[in-house]
């Protein structure tokens, strides 16, 4: 090999880890096998558990002839602990032994593993995991508890109600017989499920709210290295995709030169596509480096150009006009003049990104049976409809493998299937000769598009000369996240976007006169949900404003709401807790602000209190988050602990420094160091309390983000005197 020669072989990022630690580690030895990755031994272990006749009761749940209990997951598993939520609620009633369960992911099949709370859709958002499943899957274990009692007492010969059931162990205690699941799985598929059971008295659950931690189903997984995410995925004869997007939204290829990229070593192919240029190699940076090489003239005659100034410009002016009234009660202009003092704000918010720790990616293969996707699959009804048309395909051609996802936080549940279809478009462009590994960098993941809307908020109210609110309206101006999209026929109504409302449309204070009004704006710059979607701003706005309205009313923030929250029991629940967790009232250290909230969203009320400093430089530092939570039955205390305190990291991510800025239509973030997130050494000290509740559990993968931003702001407020109505929070937006 000369110095100027080239190593095309492929190290994956496992291959590297193993090397690394035994070149580096003394005391570390790593063992490998070729030939037994994650991507090839997936699905062996459920291959060889199902050998003996498996039981099978209902879609939800498979029981081995080795014992083992299989739980199949419609929900995406990415990070935020719904493999274990969904198991939980299945082992319960199941009575299993937890350490036999597991999880799997469902295939794509609407029929069987729609969204409850979608219709006739399957996917994963919104925080309704655990929500649409609960009832579903205590019936799905409830059901297969009783066939295997059944099998049992018709084995041994006794009364099924002697018959009793724990740790996956079925016994009759007078004739001393018992059996495992897996003894029992056999004769119990022979049995016709019943058509009604009974489920178990909360007072019984041994695994649902437990204090103790119930080990997560996908850590060992994780920490071994053997779970399985779309990178880790491969075929064979398999090329890497890297796509040049245009440098401006609504550009597109004018024309291109490839003689350079396929000189690059390793590349394959050059294609063009609807959203730009792909490069085709034997490997990622082959990919890389020949989309680096590539020529591309882009035609920018209906680009976006606008800027971000201009942008917010546009906004603020437009929030000054009447706009179309999503909700009103009473007259709030007669209301406003008559009121003894009225508090005005303008609040600014900037796109965001969703940063998701791993970047888009997506396996597809295309051959005569139709075509099969690999991927953290998050949208499957609405993906598998949209490659379905792009290659000619019925939808049931068209399988779906749902992977692990590092992370996603609404962007893999894109409205348009972006990435999923890029991806198909170009195993279409080169007519499905190879499978294709579609991957993002950090750098497209930021700049190709799809972020939470800009917004801005202008909202005025009036106070009695008692300080009470007699009157409030609100003006949102933003781009709707759904027009134009498959959910635009049941998402908007009269031209209303209730997700760019959502928040204040249901504002729970009591206001004699309440009026909130939109204007839906269409810059061109593609938008989609983000973690929590329109209660990121709504809820910024509105809980900063009760913070400035209690000021001028001369009144504690704590005390404010509580009055206002009366006929609000689960909010004023949570209110209560937390500023009673938090010592509201008692004094701080010097040089501390105390900021509260409380916000309801997916049906899970959260309210949060910031304790926070300022640094030499000005900035803000968050030392304590204190967390309240009323999530309905707590399946799982220890995973809602956790997506509580990821929520308010990511929530305080975007608070301290999340911005998407424009120059000429220009995005001038690339990665993290442009983009930042919240570092370990500024992490908050977080404590989370969980409201006791019997009723039915709600979402906690995203209410936890939207109190964050302003409880800090608020405590920014009480340490300065000065309102921050502009994210990221900057001490020089601060308005006087």
């Amino acid at each position: 090999m000369t110095a100027t020669s080239e190593v095309t072989r492929e190290v994956t990022r496992r291959d590297f880890i193993r090397v690394g630690a035994t070149a580096g580690a003394a005391l570390t030895l790593a063992f490998y096998l070729p030939g037994c990755g994650p991507a090839e031994t997936a699905g062996k272990g459920a291959k060889a558990a199902a050998a003996g006749p498996a039981f099978e009761p209902n879609a939800f749940l498979r029981i081995g002839h080795d014992g083992s209990v299989t739980v199949i997951s419609k929900h995406l598993e990415m990070g935020q602990g719904s493999y274990t939520g969904l198991a939980t609620i299945v082992a319960e009633e199941l009575d299993a032994d937890w350490s036999r369960v597991k999880v799997e992911g469902a295939p794509a099949d609407a029929k069987r593993y729609a969204n409850t709370q979608w219709g006739g859709a399957q996917g994963t958002g919104g925080s309704s995991a655990i929500a649409n499943s609960w009832e579903q899957l205590r019936k799905a274990g409830a059901t297969a508890r009783a066939m295997l009692v059944a099998a049992a007492a018709a084995e041994w010969k006794v009364p099924a109600g002697e018959i009793t059931v724990e740790n996956g162990v079925v016994r009759h205690a007078g004739s001393k017989r018992e059996a495992g699941f897996g003894a029992l799985a056999p004769r119990a598929s022979a049995i016709t499920p019943p058509a009604d059971v009974t489920l178990k008295d909360p007072k019984n659950f041994k695994y649902i709210g437990r204090a103790e931690r119930l080990p997560r189903t996908d850590v060992a997984e994780k920490v071994r290295g053997t779970a399985t995410f779309t990178q880790d995925v491969q075929l064979d004869g398999m090329l890497t995709a890297v796509v040049a997007h245009p440098p401006l939204f609504g550009a597109t290829v004018k024309r291109f030169d490839a003689a350079k990229a396929k000189a690059v070593p390793g590349v394959v192919d050059v294609v063009q596509i609807p959203t730009g240029v792909a490069v085709l190699a034997k490997s990622f940076w082959s990919a890389k480096k020949g989309r680096d090489a590539l020529q591309v003239e882009w035609d920018t005659s209906k680009a976006v150009t606008v800027g971000s100034p201009e942008l917010s410009a546009q906004y603020v002016e437009l929030a000054g006009k009447p706009g179309t009234v999503a909700r009103k009660e009473g007259n709030v202009e007669a209301a406003l003049r008559g009121a003894a003092k009225v508090v005005e704000a303008t609040y600014e918010f900037p796109f965001l990104s969703h940063a998701a720790l791993e970047p888009l990616n997506c396996v597809v293969r295309i051959d005569r049976e139709g075509c099969e996707i690999w991927n953290g699959e998050q949208m499957q009804t609405a993906d598998q409809a949209a490659v379905a048309a792009l290659l000619g395909l019925k939808p049931e051609q068209v399988t779906l493998h749902m992977l692990y996802a590092g992370g996603s936080f609404g962007r893999r549940a894109n409205p348009k299937s972006d990435y999923v279809v890029e991806a198909a478009s170009i195993a279409k462009a080169i007519d499905g000769r190879s499978p294709v590994k579609m991957v993002w960098t950090r750098e497209d993941d930021m700049r190709a598009g799809w972020y939470r809307p800009a917004y801005v908020h202008r909202v005025r109210a009036g106070l009695d000369r008692s300080g009470k609110p007699v009157a409030w309206e609100q003006r949102i101006v933003g781009q709707s996240i759904l027009l134009g999209t498959p959910f635009e026929a049941f998402a908007v109504k009269d031209g209303i976007d209730f997700s760019s409302i959502e928040g204040v449309v249901d504002l729970p204070y009591k206001m004699p006169a309440l009026q909130v009004e939109l204007h839906t704006t269409n810059p061109g710059i593609p938008v989609q949900w983000w973690r929590s979607v329109g209660h990121t701003h709504t809820g910024y706005a509105t809980e900063v404003f009760v913070d400035e309205l209690a000021a001028a009313a001369k009144q504690d923030p704590f005390a404010f709401r509580r009055a206002l929250l009366a006929g609000s029991p689960r909010h004023l629940g949570a209110l209560e807790l937390v500023a009673e967790k938090a010592g509201w009232g008692k004094p701080l250290p010097a040089g501390r602000g105390r900021g509260i909230a409380v916000h309801k969203s997916f049906d899970s009320y959260v309210a949060e209190v910031a304790e926070v400093s300022l640094n030499a430089d000005g900035t803000v530092k968050v030392h304590r988050v204190v967390c309240a939570v009323d999530c309905g039955v707590a399946v799982n205390p220890d995973v809602i602990r956790a997506q509580m305190e990821g929520g308010i990291a990511f929530g305080l991510s975007a608070a301290l420094y999340g911005e998407v800025t424009l120059d000429k239509g220009v995005v001038q973030q690339t990665n993290f160091h442009q983009y930042r997130q919240l570092r370990m050494p500024e992490m908050p000290v977080i404590e989370v309390h969980i409201v006791p509740s019997a009723e039915a559990p709600t979402g906690v993968g995203e209410p936890g983000v939207p109190p964050v931003a302003p409880a800090v702001a608020n405590a920014v407020f009480a340490l300065t005197g000065k309102p921050v109505r502009k994210l990221p929070i900057r001490l020089e937006r601060a308005t006087a």
